[in-house]
């Protein structure tokens, strides 16, 4: 009954954003439908990419012109590619799931070889990875990219508290859908969002919903019959004083409860019951009965990760913040959700990333140091209604960096244009195909040369 307003409030508002995106776009030929086999894959490549998700397809595409298709692989298992920040839309029931995901032979740049397998071990030592077929290839540079592991698992109740009703998460392929069938299904009681002890990707994400679900439930009549909770196991909303300041406004006028340093531990799905620990003492917990519950998973570095050479004490890729080369192992570099970046992990912080990383790469391919350094930069739109959005950017020191020449921490119509259409755009036409480095151009033009 819901499905209307993303009509109303997406497409055609942004088409004219769109053509002229359209016309800055390289002008390139589409990507070719790309079938590679890992049967039929070489030894040795002089670029090796792991993982094909946006950072791993945005540098096997920059390393394709570096160094000629024949001499890049991807190592990836997964048949779909998804862009994953429409997926808070999408638990919202304003974009359709299916928009969000194209065949991962569609999106690996054409002559790329496309080793379709998982990673099971790095050795970095000897300049080779194993697969799980068994199979060896060496590399003469490796990319690591292999994103973040999502650990329902560590929540008791979970993942099988999903076949219940009432309950649904924005962060899998799996779950997303059922956060709007339990939108829609809400009639009375506590809806609860949730944000977990640990590092997370878009970490704006879990109070998007919240405030989609707020509006939600304005439009349909509900929300007098809505106790809208975010339990929390930060001690403040956002990072950014400027829009967390902002985004304590919203949820003052429309009345929404955070209890910070409350952890979810466990999910009863059988009585509609969540469990969550204070964080500030151990031990003591609480038990709230639920209508409705979205889950923000605990997440951690893939465990092929965590016990390798590359890895941290805390098991994510090792590398130097300014030039994304890895500190031990000046031929492997790492990029996006998976690295020890001190930065949000989002796919603008991965946009950005990349062309600081192809640079590195080229200058280290000719024996010279890397002279171009990241600051950090990443972008959260912090979608507040089905119209509205703050557009949140900020740098390593929780610095804003923003784009425009407004004030940024302000809701406006034109920044969820830009969330719901014109970033999907960018990032399957532009981004993957690897010419898109983040803002920073526009930043400074706008800004009159000013960074």
């Amino acid at each position: 009954m819901f499905a209307p307003l993303a009509s109303v409030v997406c497409s055609p508002h942004a088409r004219p954003f769109a053509r002229l995106l359209r016309l800055c776009a390289p002008q390139t030929a589409p990507l070719q439908l790309h079938t590679g086999l890992s049967c039929a894959a070489r030894n040795h490549y002089e670029v090796l990419v792991l993982g094909g998700g946006s950072g791993g397809i945005t540098m096997a595409t920059r390393m394709k012109r570096r160094v000629g298709a024949e001499n890049v692989a991807i190592v990836e298992p997964s048949e779909r590619h998804f862009y994953q920040p429409i997926w808070t839309l999408v638990g919202a029931g304003a974009k359709q799931l299916a928009s969000s995901g194209r065949p991962t032979a569609r999106v690996i740049p054409a002559g790329v070889e496309w080793i379709q397998a998982r990673v099971v071990e790095l050795n970095p030592d000897k300049n080779r990875i194993r697969t799980d077929g068994g199979k060896e290839i060496s590399y003469k540079y490796l990319i690591i990219a292999l994103g973040i592991q999502l650990d329902y698992e560590k929540i008791k109740g979970l993942p099988e508290g999903f076949d219940h009703p009432k309950i649904g998460s924005n962060y899998s392929v799996r779950t997303v859908e059922k956060t709007w069938k339990a939108l829609q299904d809400f009639k009375e009681g506590n809806a609860i969002f949730t944000f977990p002890n640990t590092p997370v990707k878009c970490a704006g994400a879990p109070q998007k919903i919240m405030y989609l679900s707020e509006a939600y439930f304005r439009k349909t009549g509900k929300r007098s019959q809505a106790n809208i909770i975010f339990n929390t196991s930060l001690g403040a909303i956002f990072g950014v004083k400027k829009y967390a300041d902002a985004l304590q406004d919203i949820i003052r006028e429309r009345d929404l409860t955070v209890n910070y340093r409350h952890n979810l531990i466990e999910v009863r799905a059988d009585r509609q019951e969540a469990v969550f620990e204070n964080l500030d003492k151990p031990g003591e917990t609480h038990v709230f009965p639920y209508e409705m519950l979205h889950v923000t998973p605990p997440m951690s570095s893939p465990d092929v990760l965590k016990k390798s050479p590359v890895a941290d004490a805390a098991g994510w890729v090792d590398v130097d913040k300014e030039t994304l080369q890895h500190k031990k192992y000046p031929n492997v570099f790492g990029i996006g959700d998976c690295t020890n970046l001190p930065t949000s992990k989002t796919a603008a912080a991965v946009a950005a990333q990349s062309g600081i990383l192809d640079r590195t790469i080229s200058l280290i391919m000719k024996n010279q140091t890397p002279t171009k350094k990241y600051d950090g930069y990443t972008s959260c739109p912090l979608v507040t209604s089905y119209n509205r959005v703050i557009l949140a950017e900020f740098d390593y020191n929780g610095q804003p960096l923003e784009t425009f020449p407004f004030d940024q921490g302000k809701e406006r119509l034109s920044m969820y244009l830009m969330k719901a259409d014109l970033m999907p755009f960018l990032y399957w036409n532009i981004m993957l195909r690897g010419y898109w480095g983040g803002p920073a151009f526009f930043r400074k033009l706008f800004h009159l040369g000013m960074s």
